[in-house]
């Protein structure tokens, strides 16, 4: 069975720094792209960043640019989410994404081909 298992979640004050880890079964790591989302309740879920794993290229979302960073270990089947300056609007459940189009739509829900369950994220004053 394909998964994808997220960690490193946690409570944090704003400022805070987080990193998040994504470590995928033998067959659920992707040779193309990976990618995190975020998603509070009742809002829609919502692109954070992408790598382009073979060219190790790198898209984010306007709002967490200059202060997230993802990053992998091809040979650990594992991608990073490093979140520095953290601010409340961060807060959320973060999920880790196998991507099988279109690595650069950071946004796309479409093309996402496996889902992890989640690892949340909260930011307090």
């Amino acid at each position: 069975v394909q998964r994808l298992e997220e960690s490193g979640g946690g409570s944090v004050q704003a400022g805070g720094s987080l990193k998040l880890s994504c470590t995928a079964s033998q067959g659920a790591y992707s040779t193309y792209c990976m990618a995190w989302f975020r998603q509070v309740p009742g809002k829609k879920r919502e692109g954070v960043a992408r790598i382009y794993v073979n060219v190790r290229s790198t898209y984010y979302a306007d709002s967490v640019k200059g202060r997230f960073t993802i990053s992998q270990n091809n040979a650990a089947n594992t991608v990073y989410l490093q979140m520095n300056n953290l601010k409340q609007e961060d807060t959320g459940m973060y999920y880790c994404a196998k991507v099988d189009l279109r690595c650069d739509r950071v946004h796309d829900l479409e093309n996402v081909e496996l889902w992890g369950q989640g690892t949340q994220v909260t930011v307090s004053p």
